[in-house]
């Protein structure tokens, strides 16, 4: 028996310690729900259920952008359900209009309906808005993150929903007088997407006093070219001019490369005519020494063509072959006229013409107007100027054209039908994007519980046991530290 080293003791304690250090870590885990509170409980469970938990907390963000993405959704929606029933009501009143019951005051009345709810159409689509973002106007494009992980996205796109943009509305330049003396015709600058077979139509009448007005002289017209997103220009057919002594005609500044002039036709006072085709007078005549080069298909950027008229009281004519509409721009002697947009008269009575790259659709074409038209002295010097201005709003003054309006809403009516559809799908879509991240979010979660999770009954099981082991130990100890007071008893005896 020995009394430095009470062996019996030690192991006790030591015993008493790990049981101890057990029973604390099952309080730990009973108390926080985790199997796993710390690396050192499972290293590779650990790293495993880290990921685990970036992909939770991923999924649940994505459901969220998911759903603001529906709302977003459901915001442009509403904008156009009341544009849809807007034109739903301009349709009423075109039909109404169409019937020749009604008379020219009743329709004035109708048109002021029409152009009211027009605007009415385009303030939908500048304020419909999401998070400051416009939905209606055009351009939006989004991109809705729908996924945990970098690149899981969902392309989102409106079309803009503006009057205009519809065919519902159209810029019309109103007639103004013209005040003689006067240097300069200022038009404010309008820019049209022609789509279709929408027509647009400005006119100028030379008078002693000019007076511009709306007619049926320049007509802008889509053609199969356009359709194809060729570069042709089908329209200005023609320009003629009778001059009263020796003058200069000329077809200049050209922006873009199209199809050219093929035919030049030459008409004197008396009759006689001469013609000329790709450049070729094809009978004797004689302009200043230089061939004319119009042919077809060889107009570049910056081309500009010209002749002199040497014969007094002669008249010219340029003729564009390949086009399928046009028109005719007459200069009279004693007159003063300009061509609106991008034509011009100076004074050595030039026609101008240009016009702009074809929009990006295979349908669409754009003319642009300049900012100012001008004209200057001519003949007997009469110098002209005119303010314009432009108001919106389809016409259905008469019979024909409230027939045409019908034509041009139900075209308007059906571009937001499809935008509508689309907008649906898009909500659907996402829909189905939201139910899978739950149901994906919901087999990660128990799959990151099963690892990290404490199983409970087994758990207190576990403590139970650690426990009493605990309790053992402790009064285990105290009889082992009893024992070497045996040796008292010897020294006693």
């Amino acid at each position: 028996m020995i009394i430095n080293h009470n062996l019996s003791a030690i192991n006790t304690l030591n015993a008493l310690g790990k049981n101890t250090q057990a029973t604390s870590k099952s309080l730990q885990k009973l108390s926080t729900g985790y199997r796993i509170n710390g690396a050192s409980d499972d290293a590779a469970g650990l790293a495993i259920s880290e990921k685990m938990r970036g992909q939770i907390s991923g999924l649940k963000q994505a459901s969220s952008n998911a759903q603001d993405g529906i709302s977003l959704l459901q915001t442009a929606e509403g904008g156009l359900d009341q544009t849809h029933s807007i034109l739903q009501r301009m349709r009423e009143l075109a039909v109404q209009s169409a019937s020749d019951t009604n008379t020219s005051d009743d329709r004035q009345k109708i048109q002021s309906e029409v152009d009211q709810l027009a605007k009415e159409i385009s303030r939908i689509s500048n304020t419909t808005e999401f998070n400051t973002q416009n939905l209606l106007a055009g351009g939006l494009s989004d991109t809705f993150h729908i996924g945990a992980n970098a690149n899981q996205n969902i392309d989102v796109s409106v079309s803009a929903m503006d009057a205009q943009t519809l065919g519902v509305a159209s810029n019309i330049i109103t007639a103004a007088s013209v005040k003689a003396g006067t240097t300069g015709l200022n038009i404010s600058s309008v820019s049209r997407s022609l789509t279709d077979k929408t027509s647009y139509t400005v006119k100028v009448v030379s008078q002693t006093a000019a007076t511009l007005s709306v007619a049926k002289s320049q007509t802008y017209k889509n053609s199969a070219s356009v359709a194809a997103a060729s570069l042709q220009i089908s329209s200005v057919t023609s320009y003629s001019g009778t001059t009263d002594a020796n003058y200069l005609v000329k077809v200049a500044s050209v922006n873009t490369a199209g199809t050219a002039v093929n035919s030049i036709t030459y008409s004197t006072d008396n009759g006689t005519s001469w013609t000329t085709v790709n450049g070729t007078f094809t009978s004797g005549v004689k302009v200043d020494g230089i061939n004319l080069k119009f042919a077809a298909g060889t107009i570049t950027a910056g081309d500009t063509y010209s002749f002199s008229v040497k014969a007094a009281q002669t008249t010219l004519q340029l003729m564009q072959g390949t086009s399928n509409v046009g028109s005719t721009v007459t200069v009279h002697k004693g007159d003063t006229a300009a061509a609106v947009g991008d034509s011009n008269l100076d004074q050595t009575v030039s026609l101008s013409f240009d016009y702009s790259k074809l929009g990006a659709t295979a349908s669409t074409a754009s003319f642009v107007s300049k900012s100012t038209v001008s004209t200057a002295a001519i003949l007997n010097n009469k110098n002209v100027a005119a303010n314009a201005n432009v108001v919106a709003g389809i016409n259905v003054s008469t019979q024909d054209n409230a027939n045409k309006a019908i034509t041009a809403i139900d075209k308007a009516i059906n571009t937001v039908s499809a935008q509508r559809s689309q907008l649906g799908a898009y909500q659907n879509r996402l829909t189905n994007t939201i139910d899978n991240l739950n149901t994906s979010n919901e087999n990660i979660t128990a799959s990151e519980a099963r690892i990290r999770d404490v199983d409970m009954s087994s758990e207190m099981m576990t403590y139970q046991k650690n426990n009493i082991l605990q309790q053992a130990a402790t009064a285990m100890l105290a009889k082992a530290n009893q024992q070497p007071q045996s040796v008292l008893q010897l020294l006693q005896g």
